[in-house]
């Protein structure tokens, strides 16, 4: 299982998204998601998390929280371990990133871009929840979700 980290950065009432759309194989392509990646050996998440950061945005977070831990079932990809996080940035200002596009986005209109199904049962959980949830988000063979179980509760 691979271990990743997800982290959703949010600055004067927006997130910055990063819509993956220049590699030529990616599993993500087309999609726009938070910023993050794979742990390295030795990494905590938290190291983790705050390396891609660095690396995709050139930014600073403060406030950086763990929010969830997602366990996605991807028979395409392989199953994934995602430790997600929230953080503030103090500044709007991001360099430019080899995974995608990087564009700050309303919070309130991230729902009407090209996400994952999956996002969409976790997004809002990130507005509405104050405590570190545990999801389980399981996609079928070609990319739908076929199932999401929050807090050992079946939901989808």
């Amino acid at each position: 299982m691979r271990l990743t980290t997800l982290c959703y950065i949010e600055h004067e009432g927006c997130w910055l998204m990063l819509n993956r759309d220049k590699k030529a194989v990616d599993e993500n392509k087309g999609k726009w998601i938070g910023v993050g990646g794979h742990l390295e050996e030795g990494e905590s998440p938290e190291e983790c998390v705050l390396r891609e950061i660095k690396e995709e945005t050139g930014l600073n977070v403060t406030n950086l929280r763990l929010r969830g831990i997602i366990t996605f079932i991807l028979p395409d990809w392989g199953n994934e371990l995602t430790f997600l996080y929230t953080a503030q940035a103090d500044s709007s200002h991001v360099a430019e990133c080899a995974e995608g596009t990087l564009k700050w986005i309303p919070v309130e209109s991230v729902a009407a871009l090209p996400l994952w199904e999956g996002d969409r049962v976790f997004l809002p959980l990130l507005q509405t929840r104050q405590d570190c949830f545990s999801l389980k988000l399981i996609y079928a063979s070609g990319g739908a979700l076929s199932g999401a179980v929050l807090d050992a509760e079946r939901t989808v």
